[in-house]
């Protein structure tokens, strides 16, 4: 049996209609077929590869990490230089009042984590999040997500999760003082790139303050740089109680983490003790790997350029059988009419060497979200692609 048939026969699928490119390797904004086929990656394998696949200094971080050692115990026990190195590097790209940094495997181990840290802290258990929000798919996360398609399925989900309207002051009555945490996408993934503005947030954080709540925001997909600032929350003049980060963070790596302070943390300590356990959270080559990334994204300046790109894709985008740009920064959502429009230009975008994607919660809208190292010649190649795609589409319809 060939690849291809191995993936349809033994590995787990969750759609009947597996996008089946297969790859055999990636280098910069580009992923390889084994007979040579080209792919322009233009969603970073959602969100991951913000510095680019298999960048030299994650690469070469990777294999000095594992000249010295792999798992060694179960997170926090031994002192491994990787994490300490890593907490400290995430602590100084963030406010003051974030110091205390617990490492884990993933974007959704993270919120779960969090949601965990402040239900023990505050001794409260009344969550609340978004409609439209997308945290992960595991229990917890999935119980605070935003989509009732998602969730129905699976109910009885965490009870006390009660969804308000993202952007819409209004909504922040909700919060009262029985009120744990509110969770809050800084800015909207899945829904299509939607972006709150700073009056809104700066309402939300008073509406915490004055009610012992605390303010989780997610920066999973958001975070490392993507939106022009290392962390999207900094745009809107406000600090959470915890910020959530994974994805854009390993360089390709797998690993997550939740930050907050030393005095939330330490509930973790005692009353159980062990109050938060994962065995290979903060791997030390995952570790190893998103401290170099931190590394380049600092040396090479990449986030002071993002305005710019994300200007160049608005600039060169421009087609009647497109709506609207929505971003923030290079993470954009491009609008059709339709899904039934949108889908076959992705297939053709695809045929023709440019991947791209949709929104889970917003299906008349293409994902660009590429990495931050792509080069303007390549953002035209890319451009030129979609439109061409556009073209042919429209011309097959007639």
């Amino acid at each position: 049996m060939n690849n291809r048939q191995l993936f349809l026969q033994h590995l787990a699928q969750t759609t009947d209609f597996p996008l089946l490119i297969e790859i055999e390797k990636a280098e910069g904004v580009y992923i390889y077929g084994p007979e040579g086929e080209k792919y322009l990656d233009l969603i970073s394998g959602i969100g991951v590869s913000n510095i680019g696949h298999r960048h030299p200094r994650v690469l070469s971080a990777v294999h000095d990490q594992m000249d010295k050692y792999l798992h060694l115990m179960v997170y926090g026990e031994y002192v491994q230089s990787p994490q300490a190195q890593l907490a400290k590097a995430l602590c100084d790209t963030l406010p003051s009042s974030l110091d205390n940094v617990y490492l884990v495997n993933s974007g959704s181990e993270a919120v779960e984590g969090a949601l965990k840290l402040a239900k023990r802290f505050t001794g409260k258990a009344k969550l609340v999040s978004c409609e439209n929000a997308y945290h992960g798919s595991s229990h917890g996360a999935l119980s605070v997500g935003g989509n009732e398609i998602f969730k129905r399925a699976y109910r009885p989900l965490l009870p006390g999760v009660t969804n308000i309207a993202y952007n819409d002051i209004s909504s922040l009555e909700a919060i009262d003082e029985d009120t744990a945490a509110v969770l809050v996408e800084t800015i909207q993934g899945e829904a299509g790139i939607r972006v709150g503005s700073a009056d809104w947030f700066q309402a939300l954080r008073k509406k915490c303050n004055d009610t012992g709540t605390l303010l989780i925001l997610d920066e999973i997909q958001c975070g490392f740089g993507r939106t022009g600032k290392f962390w999207a929350f900094e745009h809107f003049g406000i600090v959470p109680d915890i910020v959530v980060c994974a994805k854009g963070m390993g360089g390709g790596m797998p690993i997550g983490a939740f930050i907050s302070n030393k005095e939330v943390m330490s509930v973790f300590k005692n009353n159980p003790l062990l109050g938060h356990i994962t065995t290979f959270g903060g791997h030390p080559v995952s570790a190893a790997a998103s401290l170099a990334t931190i590394q380049v994204l600092k040396d090479e300046k990449l986030i002071a350029q993002v305005d710019e790109k994300a200007n160049l894709f608005k600039t060169l985008l421009v087609h009647p059988e497109i709506k609207s740009i929505r971003n923030k920064g290079l993470m954009m959502a491009v609008e059709f009419d339709s899904f039934a429009i949108l889908k076959p230009v992705i297939d053709r975008a695809i045929e023709l060497g440019v991947i791209t994607d949709w929104f889970l919660f917003c299906d008349n809208s293409m994902r660009i979200a590429p990495p931050l190292t792509i080069s303007k010649e390549e953002i035209r190649e890319a451009c030129s692609t979609i439109l061409r795609a556009i073209e042919e589409v429209k011309s097959l319809e007639v």
